[in-house]
């Protein structure tokens, strides 16, 4: 007699595991969708429950399945009924942009198309940050795309730096980061762990669903949000930076010796005598290049010598690890979290004044017209003659008087007017952004905020370390050695569109069509010197530019127009440049590297940068709201930066901080933003605030919360270059 054939339903290879685990053989997940994707077409649920072979006693079991499995983003039910894969359909993978009135979007993370809008329904089940599967569903009334959320791919936080409130008996903690506004419920938490509105950070155990609420359990109080140096702490943790090293990364650093050994100088070429100098700003304390010039006939001999990081550093090592976690040291006012421990990044790494150091030299001929016509690389023993800082130089270049080290300094900087000539030659990008620093009091707080001077003793060194960087990528493409370099690509068309049309309403235009080179932005940059808003219109052109990554693949440098580039002067900071010395060295002693996934170190590195450099920005952010608290009703003259239809963006000329007047208080008139002419104007008044518009402002609010200054005009009339109302 013929074997009867098996059902669908028991076919199922995970029916049995079905049985043990709930007590009834429903079809299981896996088989739920083989089933899907073997029919090719949406199933209605009957038909689904019809091939499965589900008794009508089963079918609400079954419907829980299926829910269940929609809630996970398995499989989708569109609105016909029909079953769907839910990878047969469009999905978009998209990062969750909370808001702190408690919507949101969901950002493609292919960064093609709009953002979807997430209503404060679907944020109560979402965190800023996530990663979330969604599939568009249409619009809403305003015509702002909308979709569904089928599945939370990845959650972002596993901790959160909040503050702790008590309501009653219940411990209740508010994120730091507005972005997230749902509340946390922690428990496990005495009623002395903390003090109304401390800072604490929650570690979270589980996350917000449906109508429940997320829970955490508190793992570290930091103290009052106002304590001095808390605004710090607070950006480590929300921006995830390591800033405490491991137990064997300090052993390992402690068994380094405090100065190099007899050992460490074998086939090493001394350069003792030559007076190498470092030149650095008044508060560093690490030294990772020494400089010396001098000229040789009609050309030039320069030195770069990088301290040598590798050589106590290895590759797999505890510091190495410690490291390779960092990726970058963070630089924030008064404080610096080091790459390496301090013993290292101060101490027998750094080029520090007339002791013996390693180091990896490049020494580069240049030609009496600024072209490089050899180099060499070498590991060496060196010693510095001179700790400099840039002022220091500067006002020695410009006396008239002798001093130590004359010309080795005055060598130095007619070598640098050289090689500057050949960079305008060149036609690379400069722009001339306005950098500011802090000048604090004894108690830690702002006293003033005054432009950062850039002279020629800041030129002289980038110049060197540009012609070493430029040397070290061509040694390693020359060799065919795997390494990191540091690419710059060429504006997207979208960000070029988007530019000219700025540059338009204002009178201006970018050359070089849609390929412009850096020379093009180098020459409207000088034309646009004289203008009042020249320092907005360079903003303009900076954002138009991609952002410099590391990448394996080299790809060129735009803004300084050399075909090949990297960075290998400051191993004591940069993770890459340590992993471009070992590079070289390998190439210089014959023998193969250490493996490395030079993709993935160059996208850690891309993104740690990044990481510090918003977490820095963040602590001045907030430092200078602070600085405005006691500046409420004051006025200062604004220069106005940029618009949007709910108002103006200004930046404080005396204390160089940005600030908003809300469109509501432009005066007596109701205002709308033009984008056609780049100007908010006035219906009845036809007053008009463009981009370079100087006006008097008053200081309304300074919010510590949202690091905003929040301004209202001083006078209803503008002051300046536009100060008449058009008829």
């Amino acid at each position: 007699m013929a074997q009867r054939k098996k059902s669908l339903r028991q076919s199922d290879p995970h029916l049995q595991r079905e049985q043990q685990k709930y007590g009834k053989a429903l079809p299981s997940r896996e088989w739920i969708v083989a089933i899907l994707e073997q029919n090719g077409v949406p199933l209605s649920q009957d038909e689904l429950a019809r091939q499965l072979s589900i008794k009508k006693s089963e079918r609400e079991f079954f419907a829980y399945r299926l829910n269940a499995m929609v809630r996970d983003g398995q499989i989708h039910i569109n609105r016909r009924g029909g079953i769907c894969v839910a990878d047969k359909i469009d999905l978009i993978k998209c990062t969750v942009i909370g808001h702190k009135d408690g919507y949101g979007f969901a950002s493609p993370l292919d960064k093609v198309g709009e953002d979807f809008a997430l209503s404060e329904k679907q944020m109560r089940t979402l965190m800023h940050g996530d990663t979330i599967a969604v599939r568009p569903t249409g619009t809403d009334r305003r015509g702002k795309p909308v979709c569904r959320v089928l599945e939370i791919l990845e959650r972002k936080h596993k901790s959160l730096v909040c503050r702790g409130f008590w309501e009653r008996d219940a411990a209740i903690a508010q994120a730091e980061d507005k972005r997230i506004s749902t509340a946390i419920v922690l428990v496990e938490t005495p009623k002395k762990a903390f003090v109304n509105g401390d800072v604490i950070v929650v570690e979270l155990l589980s996350y917000p669903m449906d109508n429940r609420p997320a829970i955490g359990k508190v793992i570290e109080v930091l103290g009052k949000y106002l304590d001095d140096g808390m605004e710090i702490e607070i950006a480590l943790r929300k921006h995830d930076l390591p800033h405490i090293f491991s137990s064997g990364c300090l052993k390992a650093a402690e068994k380094i010796a405090d100065s190099i050994q007899k050992s460490d100088k074998k086939n090493r070429e001394n350069l003792c005598d030559i007076p190498l100098v470092t030149i650095d700003g008044e508060s560093s304390k690490d030294f990772d290049d020494a400089v010396f010039a001098e000229k040789v006939g009609r050309n030039w001999r320069l030195i770069v010598a990088i301290a040598d990081v590798s050589h106590y550093v290895p590759h797999h090592s505890p510091i190495d690890e410690d490291a390779r976690e960092r990726l970058t040291s963070v630089y924030f006012p008064r404080r610096v979290i080091p790459m390496l421990p301090e013993k290292l990044s101060n101490g027998i790494c750094s080029l520090n004044p007339n002791v013996e150091r390693l180091c990896l030299a490049c020494e580069i001929h240049i030609s009496s017209m600024g072209n490089i016509k050899q180099y060499r690389f070498f590991p060496a023993v060196m010693k510095s003659h001179a700790r400099l800082t840039y002022t220091e130089v500067w006002e020695k270049l410009q006396s008239r008087n002798d001093y130590p080290l004359k010309q080795q300094l005055t060598d130095l900087y007619k070598l640098f007017k050289l090689l500057l000539k050949k960079r305008q030659q060149r036609g690379a990008a400069d722009f001339g952004t306005v950098e500011t620093q802090m000048i604090f009091d004894d108690n830690g707080k702002i006293e003033k905020i005054v432009p950062y001077q850039r002279n020629d003793a800041h030129r002289i060194i980038e110049e060197c370390m540009l012609a070493a960087n430029v040397c070290a990528a061509e040694f390693l493409v020359k060799n065919k050695a795997a390494a990191l370099f540091r690419i710059h690509e060429p504006p997207t068309p979208e960000k070029l569109d988007a530019l000219r049309e700025q540059l338009s309403l204002l009178g201006l235009h970018l050359a070089g069509g849609n390929h412009p080179e850096p020379k093009d932005y180098a020459t409207l940059t000088e034309k646009i010197q004289s203008r009042p808003d020249r320092n907005t219109i360079e903003l303009m052109l900076l954002r138009s530019l991609q952002q410099a990554v590391y990448s394996p693949e080299n790809k060129g440098h735009f803004s300084l127009t050399y075909p090949t580039y990297t960075h290998f002067t400051s191993p004591i900071r940069r993770y890459p440049d340590l992993a471009v010395h070992r590079a070289i060295k390998s190439v210089l002693s014959g023998k193969q590297g250490q493996p490395e996934n030079w993709v993935e170190l160059g996208n850690q590195s891309s993104a740690a940068e990044r990481r510090a450099d918003d977490a820095s920005r963040e602590v001045e952010k907030w430092l200078k709201t602070y600085f405005m608290q006691d500046k409420i009703g004051e006025i200062f003259t604004a220069t106005v930066s940029g618009m949007t239809h709910f108002g103006l963006f200004v930046t404080l000329d005396e204390v160089y901080i940005d600030g908003m007047i809300h469109i509501s208080d432009l005066g007596q008139d109701y205002f709308r933003y033009r984008p056609e002419i780049m100007a908010l104007e006035g219906e009845r008044t036809r007053c008009r605030y463009t981009i370079g518009d100087k006006i008097q402002v008053k200081v309304a609010k300074a919010d510590l919360d949202t690091c905003r200054v929040d301004l209202v005009l001083a006078q209803q009339n503008k002051v300046g270059r536009k100060n008449k109302r058009r008829k």
